[in-house]
This record gives C-alpha cells, structure tokens and sequence, in this order.
C-alpha cells in the first residue's frame, strides 16, 4: 500500500517536473527541474526492479546531462528571449 502511494507520488513528481520545464523561462531553472527529473526517474526504474537502467539514468541522465546543459548554458545567455 505504501508503495503504491511512493509510486503515485513519484509519477505526479514526473508530471509537475515536466510540465515546469516546458513553462520556465530560465534556462538555468529548467535544467535543474530536469536534472530533478531525472533522478526522480532513477528511482522509478529501481522501483521496477531495473537497477541497471537505475544506475543509467542516474549517471547519464542527471549527472553527464545536466553538467554537460549546465557548461553549455554558461557559455551562451541565460535566459529565453
């Protein structure tokens, strides 16, 4: 039953973190709601039993992503015109 409710919890996250990304303006915002994202999503493929694919997305996903988003958007303007 607790389970359950993380599960639910844990996909409404996904929704909201998505949603947020789509609607920010600051490009800085939304790769830390998407580095959120993905580590939100780590969690969701332990929950089903994937560690493999767990330690993926944690890796790649919220680690090389974001960093490689974050280095980007320091080089370029911060904000969307």
């Amino acid at each position: 039953m607790i389970l359950e409710i993380l599960n639910i919890l844990l996909l409404l996250f996904l929704v909201v973190c998505a949603i947020a990304v789509e609607r920010t303006k600051d490009l800085l915002s939304a790769v830390i709601i998407f580095g959120a994202y993905s580590l939100v999503m780590a969690i969701t493929w332990e929950q089903l039993q994937a560690p493999d694919v767990a330690i993926t997305e944690a890796a790649i996903g919220a680690g090389m992503t974001t960093l490689l988003f974050v280095v980007t958007i320091s080089k370029t303007r911060r904000y969307e015109d």
